[in-house]
């Protein structure tokens, strides 16, 4: 038997843009209903699994560290970084409004609603060949990405107008009912019974996150001609119900899907050792001070690989090589002070805001516990004692072959340069660490020129990294408040279909793809709040400004 519901707004994802969006409508006392895939105890998606960094612009935690940052700079980065195309219209529109919003609408907002951002900041995607980031703007929540949920989610479950708030887990909505070009519900299935629903309302929002849950969809939407044929392994970094149902539900009711092919990936992925998903991936922070060579122990160049550049640019490169994945070499000091893994899941201090623990672990202790784990459970990562006895290690794991010369070069010219001394470097990769120094997040997790092959810093680690699904840039379109467009007609006209939105990760975070080609990083979170206070707004009839 059919069950029926009914509505004033129907939230479709249970995620953080659907939790913000519902709040906001909470407030001004509609009738709620979310309607999410997963279990009750996912509630959150998968920002409660994120770390938790945000991008704003000139807050009070970038004056205090004597960052001088403005709306003018934050879009002047983020139009060069981006490199929209130049029929983008939305996307840039959005990014303006993003950039203008971020800050008294999701930084102060999330203040409001008792989020705390941790003293210091992270200084993301600084750029390679194309500029990014002039100054450090990625602001962390204090307790990881579940924190943020955990607070998000006790104001929706206490909040003063909770009687008008319904929701219905493992219900799977697939299709989307119109009349008239408006929208009157969506359809679906009951999971945990093989039911069927139907949801009525005049109002929906879609928050369902992108494609990049589904690897199969990657692959078939992946930028050829930018990356070449996908990789034939890539492993899963995005939520498992972000396989773009709602994106083929919208498209059959004419709204408009773009830039899909647009896709934020890691290059520096490995394998769960505990999966909770298929081709479950964990998205290293690479080490700074490994040198990063392709599948058969060759140093990438002449332009060297190492993060807090490009994201984009290091996929690319890894993707180039006729077998697409790469090794990190390094050893267990660089390891001990570098060594992370992005998430809330394996940043233990940090998630359970442990101040001192944290800051000892950071100044001086070192991550030991951490690397000791992934050593011993991980498939992706061996060590040796010798370079020879490494390769070996290697091509035990391989499905190519390592070679010793090349992984031996590569090291040895690494740290010959190393003498050299600061000022003095030829390499790259050393030019940047020192400059990266200069700032003091980075100098106290980076180390001070450490070389590989240094018999007092062993054992040497050599990792097997793939590239990781993350997030989508492109999806469902939609104007600036939010309202979903229709495709193009034969004379390039669009409308919006009444009723329906889109917010979050299945916007591409706004417009269907503010970000254009890369992120500076922090902007998804970020994107999930302003897309869907924005959203909710507009069905009350208001605008932020």
């Amino acid at each position: 038997m059919q069950k029926s519901y009914q509505a004033d707004i129907i939230i479709i994802g249970g995620g953080i843009a659907g939790m913000i969006a519902a709040l906001d409508l909470l407030d001004a006392g509609k009738k709620v209903l979310i309607l999410d895939r997963d279990k009750e105890s996912e509630l959150g998606g998968l920002a409660k699994w994120a770390f938790g960094g945000m991008f704003f612009v000139d807050t009070k935690i970038q004056r205090r560290q004597g960052v001088k940052d403005s709306i003018d700079l934050a879009m002047k980065d983020w139009f060069s970084y981006a490199e929209f195309e130049k029929d983008e219209y939305w996307g840039k529109l959005w990014a303006e409004q993003y950039v203008h919003l971020s800050t008294t609408h999701a930084y102060q907002y999330l203040l409001k609603k008792d989020v705390k951002f941790f003293f210091s900041m992270n200084w993301a995607e600084r750029g390679l060949q194309v500029k990014g980031n002039t100054v450090p703007r990625f602001h962390m929540v204090w307790g990881t990405g579940r924190a943020l949920v955990e607070q998000i989610k006790k104001h929706l479950l206490n909040h003063v107008n909770r009687n008008n708030l319904t929701i219905h887990f493992e219900h799977r909505a697939l299709d989307l009912i119109t009349s008239n070009n408006c929208i009157d519900g969506v359809n679906g299935i009951i999971e945990d019974d093989g039911g069927a629903f139907v949801a009525k309302s005049n109002r929906v929002i879609v928050a369902t996150g992108g494609i990049n849950g589904s690897i199969e969809r990657v692959k078939k939407e992946w930028d050829y001609q930018a990356f070449g044929s996908p990789p034939t392994t890539i492993l899963n970094g995005a939520h498992k119900y972000a396989v773009g149902d709602l994106h083929d539900a919208t498209a059959k009711i004419n709204g408009n899907i773009i830039n899909l092919e647009k896709q934020w990936n890691y290059a520096a992925g490995i394998r769960h050792f505990n999966p909770r998903k298929r081709d479950h991936g964990l998205s290293l922070v690479p080490c700074k001070s490994a040198i990063w060579t392709n599948y058969q122990g060759k140093r990438f160049g002449p332009t060297p690989l190492m993060t807090s550049t490009d994201t984009r640019y290091l996929v690319e490169q890894i993707c180039k090589e006729p077998v697409k994945y790469s090794w990190q070499i390094l050893n267990m000091k660089i390891a001990k002070k570098e060594f992370a893994i992005s998430g809330s899941e394996f940043n233990h201090s940090f998630r359970e805001q442990q101040l001192l623990k944290f800051l000892y672990s950071t100044l001086i202790g070192g991550n030991q516990k951490l690397v000791d784990e992934i050593v011993e459970k991980c498939e992706d990562v061996v060590i040796a004692n010798s370079m020879d006895g490494l390769v070996q290690e290697m091509n035990a794991i391989s499905e190519h072959e390592v070679s010793l010369a090349l992984v031996k070069d590569s090291v040895e010219k690494y740290d010959a340069d190393i003498a050299n001394g600061p000022g003095n470097f030829k390499d790259q990769q050393l030019q940047w660490i020192e400059e990266i120094r200069k700032f003091r997040g980075d100098k106290i997790r980076t180390c001070k020129f450490q070389k590989i092959n240094d018999p007092k810093a062993y054992p040497l680690i050599a990792i097997k990294e793939f590239i990781v699904s993350r997030k989508s840039l492109g999806g469902i379109q939609t104007n600036l408040e939010g309202k979903v467009l229709t495709s193009k007609d034969e004379n390039g006209n669009q409308s919006v279909i009444e009723g329906l939105y889109a917010i979050g990760e299945a916007a591409g975070f706004g417009g269907g793809g503010m970000h254009g080609k890369r992120s500076l990083e922090g902007t998804f979170l970020g994107g999930c709040v302003i897309t869907a206070r924005v959203a909710a707004q507009s069905i009350l009839g208001k605008q932020l400004n």
